[in-house]
């Protein structure tokens, strides 16, 4: 082993791969880099070996593989010790009368082995070990079924492996907390800590076949079920319509998890089933049909789902992505061409549809003080016009559904009504059930909506229309650049914060963006706002993501970020107008020369090592 690197020199990589080997029982990733080594592949090692994922408050998400950088039998295991023994330290005793729960979908890895099932068996069997109860869901489950199931239960918290809409190679492990969100800091922090101090797997941390007969094991997925439909049937407003209802519908759960669960939440709320698209229908992780599992992609993953849509003559389509937590929905309009609601427009028909129902059983007027509703930074302010014109509360958190899951719980917890939370990223929570993201239940609600509108002859493009002539015309245009290089990313992010100005240690903003002036800029990397007194940002800040705001005279704002579970850097774009504002192609106008000038001036020097937005 020493001879096969020694030209490196390279002694930390040396020590990773004979550490690994040690460790590591799954003969298949063994053989890899047993392979990787008799062949001198000192590049291909480093990329398995050179980092340990970073574990960050949404968990890991990477490619599946041999190797600390991949998601593997063995990092599941470590990840695990290293949560169990977190856990153990912030509950104490409590943890083993609680427990935890954990699910997973269906993505497999075969050249690795890695199977979400199999990471969530291990996961299991670290728990057990240490006489922690687990209940591990017997199938595949939809993501917003483990919050749910934390909640319900009780439990200290919980573990979903999934890689949600990612391409095929990749998985995850997305981790709750005991209020039924994902975890904030600095739980993160102190899980990656417990990580490294229990990196060699415990005696009993392989043994899966010890969880048959386990006292410590359950299958919460009947319960689960049971009680996830009785709790959404509440935000069931129209049943009597639902079951006369002749809206025809198509839905594809893009091969993943969600075909059976939105049939049952269909039927729930008395809505015909929809129609499902067959080739998509069943859990397939080499995702066949889709060059990305991903509906917020649009038109070319809902291509099925359009033929089908004509076969049959329904006129929408929902698409759920392969772990179910998110939503898309399709309307197919007077001409015959089909529209692709952005998540901002979307937000939009269900902010107003949900606040409707909840007005509907609360008329007194007091009411209305203590409802709130969420939405990330980066997502159009459509909802804070709702609330200024209705009255209740609208509050901004950061990007993700962690932030305003975790907000949800601290407003409930104060006896507060939180009706409705979303993100731009076609996220919605339409029920405080689930302090997370819900394809599932959203879909239900989104059937039921589309059902009432048409008993009004009126589309959701039309409705979309009559909110934003009514609150206030939002216009958002987003998208995204793909950058594998760190060191680009980060000379991107540094050349704003130094606009003009080549010393690095002074802080100088752009003030203008080609012929757009720029009247506000709050950086939530370095906790910069200079529309605060003290130039301090009150949203909370992160070095290790990018995130920068610019606000322009003509009332536009413009964010630009990193994602923080794929290489991407996004842009988000907005222009307001008010209530009646007939000038819409004007505005239009003025958006795409806004994109255009950020895309020249912001992107451009360092625009030919990205790569555009995939058609």
């Amino acid at each position: 082993m020493e001879n096969a690197l020694s030209s490196t020199g390279d002694i930390e990589l040396d020590h990773a791969v004979n550490q690994w080997l040690r460790f590591d029982k799954n003969h298949l990733t063994v053989e890899l880099v047993r392979s990787l080594v008799s062949e001198g592949a000192v590049g291909e090692l480093r990329k398995c070996f050179g980092s340990r994922m970073e574990f960050g408050t949404a968990g890991l998400r990477a490619a599946m593989g041999p190797g600390t950088a991949c998601m593997n039998e063995l990092t599941i295991i470590q990840t695990t010790q290293g949560f169990c023994s977190y856990l153990e330290q912030c509950f104490g005793a409590v943890l083993k009368k609680r427990g935890v729960v954990v699910g997973y979908d269906a993505r497999f890895h075969p050249p690795s082995g890695g199977s979400s099932k199999q990471f969530a068996r291990l996961a299991a069997a670290v728990f057990t070990s240490r006489g922690v109860p687990v209940h591990l869901f017997g199938d595949i489950t939809p993501t917003p079924f483990v919050p749910f199931t934390v909640s319900h239960l009780g439990l200290c918290a919980g573990i979903m492996v999934t890689a949600s809409h990612n391409p095929k190679q990749d998985n995850g492990y997305k981790v709750y907390w005991e209020n039924g969100s994902q975890i904030v800091p600095p739980h993160d922090q102190g899980i990656s800590a417990a990580i490294e101090a229990n990196l060699e797997p415990w005696p009993e941390s392989w043994n899966t076949d010890g969880l048959s007969g386990c006292p410590l094991l359950k299958d919460p997925y009947e319960e689960t079920h049971t009680h996830y439909y009785k709790t959404i049937q509440q935000h069931c407003h129209y049943r009597d319509i639902n079951k006369r209802s002749e809206v025809k519908i198509v839905h594809t759960s893009v091969h993943g998890v969600g075909h059976s669960f939105i049939q049952s939440a269909f039927k729930a709320f008395d809505l015909q089933p929809p129609y499902a698209v067959e080739e998509q229908k069943d859990p397939d992780p080499e995702f066949p049909t889709v060059k990305y599992p991903n509906p917020e992609e649009g038109k070319g993953v809902l291509t099925l789902s359009f033929a089908l849509a004509e076969k049959v003559g329904a006129s929408l389509v929902l698409a759920n992505d392969p772990d179910a937590d998110r939503l898309a929905i399709a309307e197919k309009q007077s001409g015959g061409q089909w529209r692709v609601f952005s998540g901002n427009e979307l937000g939009a028909l269900l902010g107003w549809w949900v606040y409707r129902c909840w007005k509907l059983t609360n008329p007194e007027l007091s009411a209305v003080k203590s409802v709130y509703m969420l939405a990330s930074t980066v997502s159009s302010k459509i909802l804070r016009a709702l609330a200024l014109k209705e009255g209740f509360h609208f509050e901004e958190t950061l990007t993700g559904f962690k932030w305003m899951g975790n907000r949800a719980r601290e407003l409930l917890d104060q006896n507060k009504t939180v009706l409705f939370a979303f993100e731009e990223a076609i996220g919605y929570m339409c029920s405080s059930a689930v302090l997370d993201k819900d394809g599932v239940s959203a879909a239900a609600i989104a059937g039921e909506m589309s059902s009432y509108l048409a008993t009004k002859n009126t589309t959701l493009s039309q409705q979309l229309t009559a909110i934003y002539e009514e609150y206030g015309y939002h216009i958002s245009k987003n998208s995204y650049f793909i950058c594998h290089d760190q060191e680009v990313i980060q000379a991107l992010f540094q050349r704003l914060r130094h606009y003009g100005n080549e010393d690095q240690d002074q802080v100088s903003y752009p003030s203008e963006c080609g012929r757009f002036t720029i009247t506000a800029v709050r950086d939530l990397t370095t906790g910069y706002d200079s529309t605060q007194k003290d130039k301090k940002a009150v949203l909370p800040t992160s070095t290790s993501s990018q995130m920068i705001t610019f606000t322009f005279s003509n009332g536009g704002v413009a964010t630009m970020r990193t994602s923080g579970t794929e290489p991407k850097i996004k842009y988000y774009t907005e222009l307001c107008a008010a209530p009646g504002n007939s000038l819409v192609d004007l505005l239009k106008q003025e958006l795409d020369d806004l994109v255009s000038a950020i895309v020249e001036n912001f992107f451009q020097p360092t625009k030919n090592k990205l790569l555009p937005k995939p058609e």
